[in-house]
């Protein structure tokens, strides 16, 4: 029986664990007006034939906060990288020196910062419901235990004070990035 609880609470510990991850995933995904390489993360190469990641094909870098630096290990490939942005449809115009792709991060307009930010109050609500989606499987599999009605209480304030603590931990990961997406 101690090892069934044991279960139970790790595996919602994990599982909240998870929602956490996917929402800092998701993070990073939206921008916030600085450059960074994993903009162009989503980025396909068709290289000898097949579609390849940009990163393992040239290196990418961000020289200073509005440009993004890309630069192939073969000089062949620059019209294929280009084509690869302007296909990710990531609503950049990629120009190429002969040696590199460079890309220009134009800055965010106050309209686009209220869209992400929007953007990154979706993302944040669908974690907590993740969150409190493992709440209610927890409580369900707590139930269903042959154990007394004082330890099902017990357990279920344990998992209602893990939910709490994951909630908070998605707003403060939500008004990190709210504060980083409104600074200009």
């Amino acid at each position: 029986m101690e090892e069934e609880i044991k279960f139970i609470i790790d595996s919602t510990k994990e599982a909240m664990g998870k929602a956490i991850k996917h929402l800092e995933k998701a993070f990073i995904n939206i921008r916030a007006g600085k450059a960074s390489p994993s903009m162009v993360g989503s980025v396909m190469v068709e290289y000898y034939g097949s579609p390849t990641p940009l990163s393992q094909v040239a290196n990418v870098s961000t020289p200073d906060g509005m440009t993004i630096s890309i630069q192939p290990w073969e000089k062949g490939l620059i019209p294929e990288i280009e084509k690869g942005i302007n296909l990710a449809n990531l609503g950049f115009n990629p120009m190429n020196n002969g040696e590199s792709v460079i890309i220009n991060v134009p800055p965010l307009t106050e309209e686009r910062r209220m869209q992400l930010a929007k953007q990154a109050k979706a993302e944040a609500e669908e974690a907590k419901i993740g969150v409190r989606n493992d709440r209610k499987n927890a409580n369900n599999e707590i139930k269903d235990l042959d154990i007394s009605e004082d330890m099902k209480a017990n357990l279920e304030i344990d998992v209602q004070t893990m939910t709490d603590n994951h909630i908070k931990k998605i707003d403060e990961l939500l008004a990190s990035k709210e504060k980083e997406i409104m600074t200009v």
